[in-house]
Parts: C-alpha cells; structure tokens; sequence
C-alpha cells in the first residue's frame, strides 16, 4: 500500500495557518455544548426554505429557468451592478462583474491573475483574514503583513512596506484590506484614511483588493463608502459576498474588475473578461440555481441591500452592544483589554496568557466556550496574547453566558 509523506505534500495542505479553520470546527465537533464566541457566521433564523422558492419565482418571472452551465461570469452581473449603485454609489458596466463561487473563489481568481512572476507579492493589513492568505499559499503567491494600527491601516506604513518589499527583489501588486469592521480586528477606516490609501496606492503603483462583507452592519447610519466609491482612477477590485447579506448556503460572491486591460494590438477590455479564463479552469462556473434565487432576492429587494437588510442590520447592532457591555462587566478593572469597533461581528481582547490551540481546548472542555486565538491572523508570527470573540451566530442571551464562562477561564 502507498504511504505518502506528509512533509512532501504542499505547504498549503501541512500549513498550520491555513489548517485554523479545520482546527477550529474539530474543537466545536468535540464540545457542541459549549458556547461559540469563535463562529463568524451569520445568525440562524433569519431565512427559511420559502425564502428560496420566493426568491426563484421572483427570478423565473423576468428570465427563463437555468438549467445549463451557462456563462463563465455569470447570468445577474446586470443585476449586482444594479445593487452596487443603488446601496453603495459604485457605477460600473455589467461586464465588470464576475459571479463567484463565494468570495473565497474571487479571491483565488483575483491573486492568480494578478500575481504572474515568481517576485509578484501581495500586500494585506495584518492581522489579515484567513481566507487571503490560505488562498496565497495555495497559490504559491507570498503575502507581506502590512501592520495595522489600534486605529488601522496607515497609508505611510504602505509605503514604507511597499519600498522595503521592491528592496528585497520583490514586486508588489496589490493590497488587500478590509476597510469596513475588518475581520479579525474590527476597525473601520475613517473616510480621510480611506482617500489617503487611494493615494498612497497610486504613488506606490499598487492595485487594492477591497473586500467589504460587514459594510452594511455599523452601530449607526453614518456613511462609510467603500474605496471603489472614492477610486477615480479604477485602482480598486471591489469584493463582495452574499453570504451575511443573505445567506451562506447559496455560496455566491463576485468581483468588479472594471480595469482596462490592453493587448499588443492595442485592443482593449475589462479585467473581469480577462479573469474569466481562470475561473473557467477553476470552477468552469457558478451555480445558476444559487444565482437565480439571489438574483429574485435583488429584484424584490429593489436592489438594495441595505433596505432587505434592516431587521439583520439590528440584530447585529444589538448583539455587538451586548458583547461589548458583557466585556466591560465581566472585566473592567482586570488586565483584559478589549477594543470597540463601531460595528461588525468581531472584538479583540488582549489577555494575560498564550492564547494558544492547547488554551482553547481546555476553555472548550472545561469552561465550555469557544473563541478563536488570533495568531491564526498574522503572516509572520504576532497576536499570542489576544483573542477574537464573534456575536452574530449567538443570541444575546447566550453572547452574556458566554463571556461569563471566559471570564471564568482568564481570571481563575
């Protein structure tokens, strides 16, 4: 029988990094009891079943059942164009939007077709999420951590990582952030920071891939507009998800590539036309059942999103305000630190002890709660003593026992 080595196979697959998630859901597999202040996903009972059929039948109406593999980037780029100048204020042609399998599939698409040579790098804030740089390593695309702030990412600090990066023989394309209550660490970028990074990615020639699933939920109605909104000179790929907006289980994302790209001739089209041909060795497609009932869901919503969104839009305020309130009443006066995101799923604590995979376990066996250790979000090493809590799959009720329960455990 053929035994393989382990340390033969690629980085990727052995990569402890890129094996969190999985670590993290065996945790949960072995205690469902505890509570989990670990799980970003979107609460439970906002959707049922009828929401489907509704939702294809409000498609079916407008356009012929799809039943075929059909177009690589899509059948409803018209459509979520539609949303993203209604919600977001960022106009651009259909043919600049390609459907996803998920956000993680726009990812990959976005890396593979921008990184070409062996020195192309990209850039990310760090702490970064995950699926970037599990994405990279697949890809064999190296990520260099630009350091975020308490306040975020500074655009002086991209420069300056950018020119250490050229001076080590390494060619950045591309900053991926997310500038809205990023994952992991919960910081929203002031509208001046925002302009700011445009122009400090136009001195330093870089691309900014900017990924934006938490916009919609701030603890108030100030307006944030994304990058893509605030680019006048197309340097933005805007990345977005249906999976908090509506649900995970339809596995629909996208990407607006509306870069120009010019061949030899001179001829010219869009970056998301030219991607196409990696998605089509990738996944040929995305599903034109999942793309049917969310494209029924954007015409009953009348494209928008954040019309559709309010009763979510509530919850999460309200479980973001418990988290925090709990936070300050179970460890105000202790050395427990905590930041306050202005919305979003997600708050760092700073604590006095390794939060590390053998710390976890034992808070999920014996205190029966669940966070998650946020060294899993750094490149080269960093955040050992701090841990992300996540409130948007729990009820408030739940959110309070289970900060109660992790006091439990850092304060014995």
């Amino acid at each position: 029988m053929v035994v393989l080595s382990r340390e033969q196979l690629h980085t990727s697959v052995i990569d402890p990094v890129s094996a969190s998630m999985n670590f993290l859901n065996e945790v949960a597999g072995r205690y469902p009891e505890a509570i989990s202040l670990a799980a970003g996903r979107p609460f439970d009972d906002f959707h049922t079943p009828s929401d489907v059929d509704k939702h294809l039948q409000a498609f079916r109406a407008n356009r012929p059942v799809l039943m075929q593999y059909g177009r690589t980037n899509g059948h409803i780029g018209d459509l979520i164009a539609r949303m993203l100048e209604v919600d977001e204020n960022i106009q651009v042609p259909a043919a600049a939007v390609m459907v996803t399998t998920g956000c993680q599939e726009a990812m990959v698409i976005a890396l593979r077709g921008l990184c070409a040579g062996p020195d192309d790098v990209v850039l990310a804030a760090e702490p970064c999420y995950v699926g970037l740089t599990g994405a990279a390593r697949i890809l064999g695309v190296e990520v260099v951590g630009v350091p975020e702030s308490p306040d975020g990412l500074r655009p002086e600090t991209v420069r300056e990582v950018a020119a250490a990066t050229r001076a080590r023989g390494k060619h950045p394309r591309a900053l991926y952030l997310v500038p809205n209550f990023a994952n992991p660490s919960g910081v929203s970028l002031p509208v001046p920071v925002r302009r700011a990074l445009l122009a400090a990615a136009a001195a330093e020639d870089l691309l900014i891939l900017e990924d934006d699933p938490y916009g919609l939920f701030g603890l108030d109605d100030e307006p944030r507009p994304t990058l893509k909104s605030l680019d006048n000179d197309q340097r933005v790929i805007y990345l977005g998800s249906f999976a908090k907006s509506y649900f995970p289980g339809a596995r629909l994302g996208y990407l607006v590539a509306d870069q120009p790209v010019a061949d030899a001739a001179g001829r010219r089209t869009l970056l998301a036309e030219e991607l196409s041909t990696v998605k089509s060795m990738l996944t040929v497609n995305t599903s034109a059942l999942s793309q049917a009932v969310v494209g029924g869901m954007l015409i009953d919503a009348g494209f928008s999103l954040r019309a559709v969104n309010q009763a979510k839009i509530a919850f999460y305020r309200n479980n973001l305000r418990t988290l925090l309130a709990a936070l300050e009443r179970h460890f105000a006066g202790t050395p427990v630190r905590w930041n306050s995101p202005s919305g979003g799923f997600f708050v760092v604590c700073d604590v006095p002890a390794d939060a590390s995979g053998e710390l976890l376990e034992r808070s999920a066996q014996d205190y029966g709660v669940l966070w998650t250790p946020m060294r899993f979000f750094y490149v080269g090493g960093g955040g050992e003593r701090a841990l992300r809590l996540s409130c948007s799959a729990l009820e408030p009720a739940r959110i309070e026992e289970g900060v109660r329960r992790l006091a439990a455990l850092l304060l014995r």
